[in-house]
Formats: C-alpha cells, sequence, structure tokens
C-alpha cells in the first residue's frame, strides 16, 4: 500500500509528481509506492486534499500533531508504529494512526508530551470510527473518521 509523505513546497502545481497536490495550506500532500517512485497515485486527488485538510483540522482543534502511516509495520504492528513515530514531525507531541493494510492491522501511538490526553481510550475511538469504512474497503474514510473522533476526544479533556 502506499505510504504519505509530506514535501517541500513546489511554486509550480504542474511540477509536482503525480500523486500530488499542493493543499489550500501551501502544503504537498503526496503518496507513492513504498520502495518506487509513483507510477499511479494509490488514492485521488480528492481523496489526498481531504485527508490533508482533516489532518490540519484534527492538529488545530486537539493541540496535537497527527500523522499517519500506510504501510507495512511488521510481525509486531505496536512495535513497527513506534518505531515509525520518531521519524515524524515533532514526536513528543504527535499521535500516529499507523495502518499495515496486507496484515489489517491498525495502531494507535502518541508521543510522551500527548500520552496523557491521546491515551488508550482516545486510540480505541479512532480505531472504532475506522474499522466500519476499513471493512468496506474505504481507507481515506475510515482514517478521517479516526481523525475527527480521536480530535474531538481529545479537545473536549
Amino acid at each position: 500500500m502506499a505510504s504519505g509523505e509530506i514535501k517541500p513546497v513546489v511554486t509550480d502545481p504542474d511540477a509536482l509528481p503525480l500523486g500530488a497536490v499542493v493543499t489550500t495550506s501551501g502544503r504537498i500532500s503526496a503518496a507513492r509506492m513504498p520502495g518506487s517512485a509513483a507510477a499511479t497515485p494509490p488514492f485521488a486527488r480528492d481523496e489526498l486534499v481531504a485527508l490533508d485538510e482533516a489532518l490540519s483540522h484534527a492538529t488545530e482543534l486537539a493541540r496535537v500533531r497527527f500523522s499517519i502511516f500506510i504501510g507495512d509495520l511488521g510481525s509486531d504492528p505496536y512495535a513497527g508504529a513506534t518505531a515509525v513515530l520518531p521519524q515524524i514531525p515533532e514526536p513528543a507531541h504527535a499521535a500516529l494512526i499507523a495502518v499495515s493494510p496486507n496484515s489489517h492491522d491498525i495502531v494507535v501511538v502518541s508521543g510522551s508530551a500527548v500520552a496523557d490526553r491521546v491515551n488508550d481510550r482516545v486510540a480505541q475511538l479512532g480505531v472504532t470510527a475506522a474499522i466500519a469504512s476499513f471493512r468496506n474497503n474505504d481507507m481515506v474514510d475510515g482514517l478521517i473518521a479516526a481523525l475527527r473522533v480521536m480530535a474531538t476526544a481529545v479537545a473536549r479533556s
């Protein structure tokens, strides 16, 4: 499956690689197959925009840096997600939703500065919100649902 990554801002949207979009915030959101250059995007442009907007809104609402990883998490999904967390921006203030599509695993891990707010209860709410869409093979809708539910729960705590 694909993994998202943040790329530096390019002034010419036509110069972007396939699977990349300039978001309304000016950031570039890109998807690619692990280990290969983007030949065809795994998600449609409108899905990438919706996911980027959901990430931005959740981050602003909860004051937690939400990130998503889609890819192989290995034989121990929790350990795999924990290994990805330090690689994302501001890991101490981040919550990572990691999805391993081939093994059907979803894991939520949080940084040390937000672990008391993005706790097991909040993680369970996010996973539960995502499952229905995941079962219908709609990963983006599931991730957006998880982000919305988690951000709302964190903001209210």
